[in-house]
């Protein structure tokens, strides 16, 4: 619920408006619509609440920071990709090369019986 949570954060409850409203935080909401702070919103919370008590940023300045972290987290997760798939790719390279050489060529010659 919103008094519990500003409760907690020693805030007050229009803040927690304020910053739904500005779309800094999106609370999921229940049937009856009540906001519902789950652990990513009040992270989130917690990052803004630092920025601007801590340092002293503005709620414009709290969005471009918060739009930034994410595009640098897509950012991450898209390289993890990229990585995993070159990891990949070396991986099967590095065994067909194994395979490869692994292989002795035997020359073509009659085959000689003894007894």
């Amino acid at each position: 619920m919103i008094s519990t949570v500003a409760e907690r954060f020693d805030i007050h409850p229009q803040t927690l408006r304020l910053y739904e409203r500005e779309g800094l935080i999106k609370p999921p909401r229940s049937s009856g619509n009540t906001r519902l702070y789950d652990a990513e919103t009040i992270r989130r919370l917690e990052i803004i609440l630092s920025l601007t008590r801590e340092l002293g940023v503005n709620l414009a300045g709290v969005e471009v920071i918060l739009n930034m972290r994410e595009q640098m987290t897509r950012m991450q997760e898209e390289m993890d990709r990229v990585i995993d798939f070159v990891r990949q790719e070396l991986y099967e390279r590095k065994s067909r090369s194994e395979k490869k050489h692994a292989l002795v060529k035997v020359p073509h010659a009659p085959l000689v019986r003894t007894e």
